[in-house]
């Protein structure tokens, strides 16, 4: 049996994650770096141009299919069932976001749903709007990255052998894509195709934890702070539908009217056409 050694009430940030803090802050000077880059060897217009499509290329792969429809809708709240390769691929898409494990980043989402804007909300604004956006993940609890918080809030996937080996090799997929674009075009094809998507990854997945909890809109009077905004929608894949999100966590669809534009849907309904989405919970 699973229990937790936490003491309710005490907030347990006994944890300062210095390895946290070196890897944002190369990613972030690798984004910096990658248009600085290309404008000292700047060769053609072609160039100029192949680079950023390579970064919107990899970007809807990474956290559109990866992210949002896989680690969220599919594996976070089970909103549709997929074939097991399916899901294995669209765990992978969603590991090249360079998000910690998979299982980490589920179990610590089904937390905050389970403890919304309380005292034990892993990233709630009502602890500090910069502890939601990015503080929790520099000094955070250190029970997050423990197996027995996994095994209670992520147990499904803990059974899974594939999920727990994609749990220990998390940054297996951004190596192998590392290497292919080294051998493609060096070191530019790497600043562009990870360094890029992953450090403006993270600050549109953390604006969902900490904008959409303090800013926007609301059509449901949910029993927390969760806010519909527009802008992050279109930033995140329609998870900016963040108050519609939480009235129902388990609805496959989040822009329920037909202004409220969620990609991750229309690429869940692309999954329905072929067959390779059914039981879709609206």
């Amino acid at each position: 049996m699973v229990t937790e050694t936490y003491q309710i009430g005490v907030k347990p940030y006994d944890k300062f994650r210095l390895d946290t803090v070196i890897g944002i802050t190369i990613f972030h000077i690798g984004a910096i770096l990658a248009p600085i880059y290309s404008y000292i060897y700047y060769e053609t217009i072609f160039t100029l141009v192949a680079y950023p499509m390579l970064a919107l290329l990899i970007w809807p792969i990474s956290h559109g299919l990866g992210l949002a429809v896989g680690y969220h809708r599919l594996l976070t709240h089970r909103g549709f069932d997929t074939p097991k390769w399916v899901e294995y691929t669209l765990t992978v898409c969603g590991l090249l976001t360079l998000q910690s494990s998979h299982i980490k980043w589920i179990a610590v989402h089904r937390r905050h749903h389970q403890e919304t804007d309380t005292f034990n909300d892993p990233h709630s604004p009502r602890n500090g709007f910069m502890h939601s956006h990015i503080g929790w993940m520099i000094y955070t609890e250190g029970r997050l990255s423990e197996t027995p918080f996994l095994e209670k809030y992520a147990k499904d996937l803990m059974s899974d052998p594939v999920h727990r080996f994609f749990h220990k090799f998390w940054w297996l997929p951004s190596t192998i894509l590392a290497l292919v674009l080294f051998a493609f075009d060096g070191i530019e094809a790497i600043l562009w195709g990870i360094f890029i998507p992953v450090a403006v990854g993270l600050h549109f997945t953390w604006l969902v934890n900490s904008v959409c909890h303090k800013f926007g809109s609301r059509m449901f009077e949910t029993d927390d702070d969760s806010k519909n905004n527009w802008w992050v929608a279109l930033l995140t894949f329609g998870e900016g539908w963040h108050n519609n999100h939480h009235d129902k966590p388990v609805r496959a669809r989040h822009g329920l009217h037909w202004y409220q534009i969620d990609f991750s849907w229309m690429l869940i309904s692309v999954l329905k056409s072929l067959g390779l989405a059914k039981n879709i919970k609206l």
